[in-house]
């Protein structure tokens, strides 16, 4: 009950912030969506860190160290440190400054401008929203086990009736403590929008990076067992089975081809409304900077804590032996106190909510935005209509979400994968429409089709991510390499894409000028 309480008591904190951070709210559609481009570097850092490390960052990469190993860091924690820097500064300030000058609110509205397209919103909005549903489940679930692992035991049995009581381990039923996350979330989106949204991302990286490293501390102590914390590192990770200290279980060219991974930033649509909230292109220098050194304070306990858990020095039940996503919790609570453990847990779920709430934001936005307000009329809807449409369609997204996390879960770090690889296949689309002239309407439309296509295929083939070491495998020479999914929905959006702008019509004078108007000829 104490865990309980102290978890109750972030909850109310954070509801509290956010409503606090609404009294800021200045009552325009673009204040909700954008927070009127007034967040500023700190807050701009916290807020694109927060969005990015998500459950998959906490919870997915220590049950996926259980179960693989140390080399789980190397797939995804040091490419990432780079590859989303360089986004934030090869996409983020061009589509700010570009966004800034034409008024853009999100992804589709560049689109639609940039390929002098209206339909491209039609293509677009059912994939980018289609994509983010794993992505969002990935949330909802960690969540609910979350709460069920670290609250086990705090009720008898009988408790819940019904459904609630299968699998609840005298904890908080999974699927309460998600709908509960779910709801705290809505509300303070729902009142605060995206300014509420930036002090509560804020507020909560702070908590989860400081707890984080608090967790670490107490879990390395108490399994190492020496007086120093580099004694019982070295104790702890001496305990550590050889083959899950090398990635000698997977080949090198899956390996290499989770390099495709991380360049899902580069379109996920939650984190173009955050570029586009920052006061100057000056507020990117802290993120940019900044950003791998935050991923590697984060992901280096989590990764550690998940390979301690395969060791002899904790007796992990089956329940959560056979459950990676149960794996911190389990950790979280074994080795602490009842306070400790509710501090703990109030920072993992912080790291949670804190990409919740963009996400649900983002699509609320891009379903106001692009489908209401663009096939209605700018003039039809009040600020106060577009804002109410806004949040209906939060509410509906929420309830979606919610309803599919009661279904058989996926290992979350399996999902996010897929979810990532979708975002990476549109890479190429966003940055050929920076850079390169040539790109037409006919070329977008063929990546957009194709990365779809490709992705569903794949995904269906993966038996809809049960099966965790589905790779794509070419035979060459005799010789097999197997590769990421994300590889070949890479490549193949790119090759069509090229293919088909470079014998279709080029874009127009007008156009080249207002987006390349240092060199408007092909």
């Amino acid at each position: 009950m104490i865990v309980l309480g102290i978890i109750g008591g972030y909850i109310a904190l954070l509801l509290c912030l956010g409503l606090f951070s609404s009294r800021l709210f200045k009552g325009t559609s673009k204040d909700f969506m954008l927070a009127s481009h007034s967040i500023g570097p700190f807050m701009l850092l916290m807020s694109l860190f927060g969005t990015t490390m998500t459950a998959f960052a906490l919870v997915g990469s220590t049950g996926e160290a259980y179960v693989e190993g140390a080399g789980v860091y190397g797939l995804l924690a040091s490419s990432s440190g780079i590859i989303h820097s360089l986004c934030f500064f090869i996409l983020g300030v061009k589509l700010w400054s570009l966004g800034k000058k034409y008024g853009y609110t999100t992804q589709i509205q560049y689109f639609r401008d940039r390929l002098q397209s209206d339909k491209i919103g039609v293509l677009l909005f059912p994939v980018l929203v289609g994509m983010v549903i794993p992505y969002l489940l990935i949330g909802v679930m960690a969540s609910g086990t979350f709460i069920n692992a670290v609250t086990r035991g705090t009720f008898e049995a009988g408790t819940f009736p019904g459904f609630l009581e299968e699998g609840m381990n005298g904890g908080v039923p999974k699927s309460v403590a998600s709908l509960i996350i779910c709801v705290v979330v809505l509300i303070y989106v729902f009142f605060g929008g995206m300014r509420g949204t930036a002090w509560a991302n804020t507020f909560q990286t702070c908590v989860f990076m400081v707890l984080g490293v608090v967790t670490f501390y107490v879990i390395a102590m108490k399994l190492g067992g020496e007086e120093t914390l580099m004694a019982s590192l070295r104790k702890a990770s001496a305990a550590v089975d050889a083959d899950k200290l090398t990635r000698m279980h997977m080949s090198k060219t899956q390996f290499a081809t989770y390099f495709f991974v991380p360049l899902s930033v580069g379109m996920f649509p939650h984190l173009f409304q955050h570029w586009l909230t920052a006061k100057s292109a000056n507020s990117f220098k802290l993120p940019v900077v900044a950003h791998p050194f935050f991923i590697m304070i984060v992901w280096c306990p989590c990764i550690l804590i998940g390979l301690w858990a395969s060791t002899d020095l904790i007796n992990l039940p089956p329940p959560i032996a056979n459950n990676p996503n149960a794996i911190l919790p389990f950790m979280v609570n074994k080795l602490n106190g009842p306070v400790m453990t509710g501090l703990l847990s109030a920072g993992v779920l912080a790291a949670i909510m804190s990409s919740l709430d963009s996400q649900f934001l983002c699509l609320g936005t891009m379903f106001t935005e692009d489908i209401v307000v663009h096939y209605g009329g700018k003039g039809r809807y009040s600020e106060k209509q577009t804002i109410m449409i806004a949040r209906a369609f939060i509410i509906a997204i929420v309830a979606v979400v919610y309803a599919f996390s009661l279904f058989e879960p996926r290992r979350v770090f399996t999902l996010g994968i897929w979810c990532f690889s979708g975002y990476a296949s549109l890479f190429p689309l966003v940055f050929a429409s920076l850079y390169w002239k040539k790109l037409t309407k006919a070329g977008a439309y063929a990546a957009v089709i194709t990365c779809a296509a490709s992705w569903v295929y794949l995904f269906r083939e993966s038996g809809f991510g049960s099966n965790e070491k589905f790779t794509v495998d070419f035979k060459i020479g005799g010789a097999v390499y197997d590769t990421m999914p994300v590889m070949s929905m890479f490549f193949l959006t790119a090759i069509v894409m090229i293919v088909v702008s470079l014998v279709t019509p080029k874009p127009t004078e007008e156009t080249l000028q207002r987006f390349f108007p240092e060199k408007s000829t092909t």
